[in-house]
Formats: C-alpha cells, sequence, structure tokens
C-alpha cells in the first residue's frame, strides 16, 4: 500500500462527516475545503494550520475592503483600481512570515467573492476547513501506522521531531 492510504481514509472519511454536517447547518460546505487544502499546501501540522488559516482569513478581509472601497468609489476602472491594491497587498504582507502563504490569500479573497460578499460565513467555513485538515493530517498518520506503512505522507521536519520525542 501507499504511504496515502490513512490520510486518503481520514480526508475521506471527514469530507463526508463534514458534508452532511455542513449541509443539516446550512455552512458553506466548499469553502472548508478550499482552506482545508490551504493546510496542506502550505505544509501541513501547526505550519500549514496557522499559516494556512492566517494567509485564508486575510484574503477575506482584502476582499471585504475591495466590495467597501467599490461601494464608495463607483466610477468605471474602480473594481478594478482596488483588486490590483488588494493583489499588491497579499504578495506584500508574504513578508511577515505568518501572512507568508501567498495562494492562501488569494485564496480568502475567492472565497469572499464566490460567496456573495459573505463575510462571516466565510471565515466561520475556512476556520473549520483548516481544523478539519489538522485532524485528517493527525488521523492519516494513525491509520498509516495501524496498516503498517510508516507515515501517512512524507514527513514534515516538524512530524519527524514529534516521533523522535516520542
Amino acid at each position: 500500500m501507499k504511504p496515502y492510504i490513512g490520510v486518503g481514509i481520514a480526508v475521506g472519511a471527514l469530507a463526508g462527516v463534514w458534508t452532511q454536517i455542513s449541509v443539516e447547518l446550512g455552512l458553506i460546505t466548499w469553502v472548508a475545503f478550499v482552506a482545508w487544502a490551504c493546510f496542506f499546501a502550505a505544509g501541513g501540522n501547526r505550519a500549514g494550520f496557522s499559516k494556512g488559516l492566517a494567509a485564508n482569513l486575510s484574503g477575506v478581509i482584502y476582499g471585504w475592503l475591495v466590495a467597501l472601497l467599490t461601494s464608495w468609489a463607483q466610477f468605471p476602472g474602480a473594481l478594478a483600481i482596488a483588486v490590483a491594491l488588494a493583489a499588491l497587498a497579499m504578495c506584500l504582507q508574504a513578508g511577515w512570515a505568518p501572512l507568508s502563504f501567498i495562494p492562501g490569500a488569494f485564496a480568502g479573497t475567492a472565497v469572499f467573492f464566490g460567496t456573495q460578499l459573505s463575510f462571516w460565513p466565510s471565515a466561520t467555513a475556512l476556520v473549520i476547513g483548516a481544523g478539519l485538515g489538522w485532524v485528517s493530517a493527525i488521523l492519516g498518520e494513525r491509520i498509516q501506522a495501524l496498516i503498517g506503512n510508516g507515515p501517512a505522507a512524507p514527513a514534515t521536519d516538524e512530524q519527524k521531531r514529534a516521533v523522535e520525542t516520542a
């Protein structure tokens, strides 16, 4: 078996549970999957959680600022200028380590616009998605260990240190 079986089982099970719960509670299902993907893309574990989620939430704020600016400035090109300034800011913020995951900021902005400017529902689902990412990584490692093929995915330096100190 490949070393991704554990994480695949964990992600699959949690994705099904999340989908059912989110639909029943009226939460935005797909937004959590964006944050979940950002968790893994940002490196997983604590770093992926904090960098991915911080960048996602900053992106929601940038989207909100774009919407706010364009509600005040209603001239041709206002949206383009606001988006250009937000994109610049999302790249510049990467100079600060907690916000250094540029794709996460763009994903957060896209989520905000994709939810038709729903700030709190977007932010809530992003937080839940990042949490699901972390839980799926932990469960994936445990499942993989149970089936006897080592870690669920290539271990990060943080994972290696945790195993060595355990």
